[in-house]
C-alpha cells in the first residue's frame, strides 16, 4: 500500500482557508492509500482565548472540516488521518481522527498535552485505540506523545502495522530523531506529519518523516515549505516482531519486571 504525510501550514481560525490550501495539495495525493494531515488541522494551534479556541472545535459528526475529508476520503479512495480541535459537550479535545470511503470510522485523543494546550484541552480518555482497515491496522499518537514510550508500545501489543502520528512540533529535530526509534523498538511504520509556518510567538519544524519496521527514514520533508510525500511499503514487514531467529520484541517481554511503570 501507498502511504503519505501531507506537510503545510493551517490557517488559525479559517477552515476555509485550510480546506482551501488542502485541495491545492491534493492533486499530489492521487493513488495514496493513507494519507496524514497535521495537528489541530481545522482549527490552527496557537489560541489566543479559550473563545478561539472553542470557536474553532467541531463535534464529531456536525462539522465543516470532518465533512470535507469525508468527501476528500471518497474522492481518493483513501482513507486519512487528521488531527482535529474535537469538541464534546463543554469539552475541548486535541485528537486525531480516522477517516474513510465510507466516512468516519474513529478517534484518539491525545493523552500528553503539550505547555499551553493545558489551558484549552482536557487530556484524552479514550486510551490508545487500534483500528483495522484492511490492509492495515492503525493506531494514532498526537505530537508530544512521541517522547513516551509506554503509548508506542502499547500500539504494538495492540497490533497496529502503522502510527499515524500528525504534529506540531516546534522544538527543533527532536521527534524527528526519536520517531524512526520508535519504529525500530516496536517494528512499525510510522508516519509524522508535520506543519510549517509561524503563529505568534511558535514557529513550527516541519521534517516530516516516514519511519520502517527497521528505523530507518523511507521519507522526510525539509524544515520549510508544502510537501507532499508517499511511498510504497509492505506491511508484513510490521507484523514480523523477530530480531534474530531466537528473539522476539513482544514474546522476549518480562512484564513481571515493568511493574514500576503503572505505579
Amino acid at each position: 500500500m501507498d502511504i503519505g504525510f501531507m506537510q503545510f501550514a493551517p490557517a488559525l481560525g479559517n477552515v476555509q482557508a485550510t480546506i482551501d490550501r488542502i485541495d491545492k495539495l491534493g492533486e499530489f495525493c492521487a493513488g495514496v492509500d493513507l494519507l496524514v494531515l497535521p495537528e489541530l488541522c481545522n482549527s490552527g494551534y496557537n489560541f489566543e482565548s479559550q473563545e478561539q479556541a472553542w470557536a474553532t472545535s467541531e463535534e464529531i459528526g456536525n462539522g465543516v472540516f470532518l465533512q470535507y475529508l469525508e468527501s476528500l476520503c471518497l474522492r481518493l479512495g483513501c482513507h486519512i488521518v487528521s488531527g482535529l480541535n474535537e469538541r464534546h459537550g463543554s469539552h475541548l479535545y486535541n485528537s486525531a481522527i480516522l477517516v474513510g470511503p465510507q466516512g468516519y470510522v474513529g478517534r484518539y485523543r491525545k493523552l500528553h498535552l503539550f505547555m499551553n494546550e493545558k489551558d484549552f484541552f482536557e487530556p484524552g480518555d479514550l486510551g490508545l485505540p487500534v483500528f483495522d482497515i484492511g490492509p492495515c491496522r492503525i493506531g494514532m499518537l498526537v505530537c508530544f506523545d512521541w517522547i513516551f514510550p509506554e503509548a508506542w508500545r502499547v500500539l504494538a501489543l495492540k497490533g497496529a502495522d502503522i502510527i499515524c502520528h500528525p504534529s506540531n512540533l516546534v522544538l527543533p529535530g527532536l521527534a524527528q530523531r526519536a520517531v524512526p526509534i520508535h519504529a525500530l523498538t516496536n517494528r512499525f511504520y510510522v508516519v509524522t506529519a508535520n506543519r510549517i509556518g509561524c503563529e505568534g510567538d511558535l514557529t513550527f519544524t516541519g521534517m516530516s518523516t516516514i519511519a520502517d519496521p527497521k528505523g530507518q527514514v523511507l521519507a522526510q520533508a525539509p524544515p520549510v515549505g508544502e510537501k507532499v510525500n508517499r511511498i510504497e511499503i509492505d506491511v508484513s514487514l510490521a507484523r514480523t516482531k523477530d530480531i534474530t531467529s531466537r528473539n522476539n520484541i513482544l514474546a522476549d517481554r518480562r512484564p513481571e519486571q515493568y511493574t514500576l511503570l503503572t505505579e
